[in-house]
Formats: structure tokens, C-alpha cells, sequence
């Protein structure tokens, strides 16, 4: 069915349609189908005698990604989704996003033109794009959203993984060690999730009335290409580095050891550090770090669930869900 797609330039769906004798398929695509099927060395007889596969998935739904070789963060969380829908007996399909939207870009017709039953929006961090999606007359789950973006302006449910309390956890953590200059790196306008982060380390700073001062902090937009060198360069304009950062990420974090084994530095004995996500990838940091663990496997599997909730469900109010993790404790605070 996939080659005989794949030729035709139309969705696996129409051609289980045909297979299927379903409706919702034009005659001339139904003939086209067939003559495809005939000329791939199968025969009418096979097709029109056969009886209707109801193993196939009888719903499609979509993950819109970018950028999806990012991060074993992502990709687990994708291989999850997967097997959760299809223990539902529910199709799924790709569709890859660029990271930033350009104007000669258009969503493609598997999701404008009422193929996929509903989608699931993954590390889709630009404005417009997202509003693209969000137009969508479709069932949507997001996962994370732009900072810009409200809540209540997504046309579908939005889980978040919870950073505002996990974060001031950390930076109380830090300041339960010693630490009193405290700054934060992570761009807070990427993410909600990171703009959470950063609210929560802010809320504990001063709940010890201790000052955040933004000579500290590298919060304004970094480009997806750039992190290494931004990062770098607002370290390297530091007269001295503070006591301790709290990162908005185990990605931005491994950048910070980078430097650090650059200047013959080490954490915790020159600086402490946390992340979020406990990434694995990234060797410098892997097993150091005190960091957030993110359940991936939940998340996907909570997705999966969310989606087939509101397709079933689509009057029903929206969600926000706040999915909560927990702090791991390692040698970069000296644990």
C-alpha cells in the first residue's frame, strides 16, 4: 500500500480506502489505485475478492516534527507514541516541520486535506508555524509550546512538563549548599517550559531575598546553531563566575562543562551546576549532572491517550496538563 502511495503521490489512508472498499475516495482515484496495483503484479481478482483487512488501522493521526535526529529526548518520546497507537489499532504518520518558518513554506496536504484524524506537536518552537498548526480544523495535542503563545490560544490541549516548582527545588537546593550568586542560562523565549524554569528559580531566589542580577543570566533568544558559541561568549565575558547555574537544560549545561574543561575549571569544586531533562547523550555531563528525570516513555503514552481523548471528545473543553518529574541529586552540586 505504501508503494502504491508512494507512486500515486497520495496518503496510505486513501489506498486502505480503496483496498478496503471505504468511501471518502473518488472514482477516478479508486480506478487509478487499482491500475497502479495491477501494474505493481497484482490482479483485480486478488484485490476485489479479497475481504476487507479490519487489522488495518481504521484512524491516522500525525506527529508534525523538527528536527527529530535532535535528541534521544525526542526520538524516545516519538517511539513511544508509536507503539502506545498502535496497540489502539490507530495509523501513524510523520510530518517534518523546518525549525523556522520561511515564507515558501506550506503545510502539507496530509494535513490539510483530511487524511489524518488528529495530530501530535512536537519541538515546534516558531510563532508562526505553530499558528499554522493551530489553525488546523483538527483534533491537536501540543506538547510544550512558544512563550508567546498562550494557553488558552492553542485550538487543542497543551502538556507541559512541569518547571516552575522542580526548578525552585533546584535553586533552593543550591542555596541550601552555599550558593548565593546564582545565575541562569536558558532561553526563555524559546519554550514555556524554559520561561517556567527561569520563574521558578526567580520565585526561590527571593524567597531567600537574594538578588538576581541579569550580569548572571543568559536568557535573551539563542539560535539553534549558536548555543556553543553565545554560550561561550557570555562565560567568557564574566569577570568571575558565580557561585552556581541553573540551566535550563542538560543540552545547555554540557556546553557550560565544555567551557569549564576549557579553563581548567570543575564543578562543584569551582561552580555547581543543574540541568533538566537528564539527557544521556551528551557524555560530558551524563551521570554528573543533577538534573530533572523526564519520564519519555509517560510523556509519549500520555500523548497517545490525550489525542485519542479529544478525537473521541473534540466539544469537550481544552486541557492543560502539567506532567511532574523528579529531581535527580549528582556530583555537580556535590551530591
Amino acid at each position: 500500500m505504501q508503494d502504491i502511495a508512494d507512486a500515486l503521490g497520495i496518503s496510505r489512508v486513501s489506498v486502505w480506502k480503496v483496498f478496503n472498499r471505504q468511501e471518502g475516495v473518488s472514482d477516478s482515484l479508486r480506478e487509478q489505485v487499482m491500475n497502479m496495483a495491477v501494474s505493481m503484479g497484482y490482479t483485480r481478482y486478488q484485490i476485489e475478492a479479497a475481504p476487507a483487512d479490519h487489522s488495518l488501522r481504521e484512524k491516522s493521526v500525525s506527529v508534525i516534527v523538527s528536527r527529530p535526529e535532535s535528541a534521544f529526548f525526542w526520538t524516545n518520546i516519538i517511539h513511544q507514541i508509536a507503539k502506545e497507537l498502535s496497540g489502539m489499532n490507530v495509523n501513524l504518520l510523520y510530518t517534518y516541520a523546518p525549525s523556522v518558518f520561511t515564507p515558501e513554506y506550506s503545510l502539507p496536504n496530509i494535513l490539510t486535506g483530511g487524511d489524518v484524524d488528529g495530530v501530535i506537536v512536537l519541538n515546534i518552537y516558531d510563532s508562526t508555524l505553530t499558528g499554522m498548526i493551530n489553525a488546523l480544523p483538527i483534533p491537536k495535542v501540543f506538547l510544550d509550546s512558544v512563550t508567546q503563545t498562550e494557553p488558552a490560544d492553542l485550538h487543542g490541549d497543551l502538556v507541559l512538563l512541569e518547571g516552575n516548582e522542580i526548578t525552585a527545588q533546584l535553586t533552593n537546593h543550591l542555596i541550601d549548599k552555599g550558593c548565593r550568586r546564582i545565575g541562569f542560562i536558558g532561553d526563555i523565549s524559546y519554550a514555556r517550559t524554559n520561561n517556567d524554569r527561569y520563574n521558578g528559580f526567580c520565585k526561590a531566589m527571593a524567597s531567600h531575598h537574594l538578588t538576581v542580577s541579569t550580569s548572571d543570566c543568559l536568557i535573551s533568544p539563542l539560535g539553534i546553531a549558536s548555543y556553543h558559541n553565545e554560550i561561550f561568549s557570555f562565560l567568557e565575558r564574566m569577570d568571575s563566575l558565580p557561585d552556581a547555574f541553573v540551566c535550563a537544560s542538560d543540552y545547555v549545561a554540557h556546553f557550560v562543562y565544555l567551557y569549564l574543561d576549557q579553563k581548567h575549571l570543575s564543578a562543584p569544586k569551582d561552580i555547581m551546576i543543574t540541568g533538566y531533562d537528564h539527557a544521556t547523550e551528551y557524555e560530558n555531563v551524563a551521570g554528573r549532572l543533577t538534573t530533572v528525570d523526564v519520564n519519555t516513555a509517560f510523556i509519549g503514552r500520555r500523548l497517545a491517550r490525550e489525542l485519542m481523548y479529544r478525537i473521541e471528545h473534540p466539544d469537550d473543553p481544552s486541557e492543560v496538563i502539567y506532567v511532574n518529574s523528579n529531581i535527580i541529586y549528582s556530583t555537580s552540586t556535590a551530591d
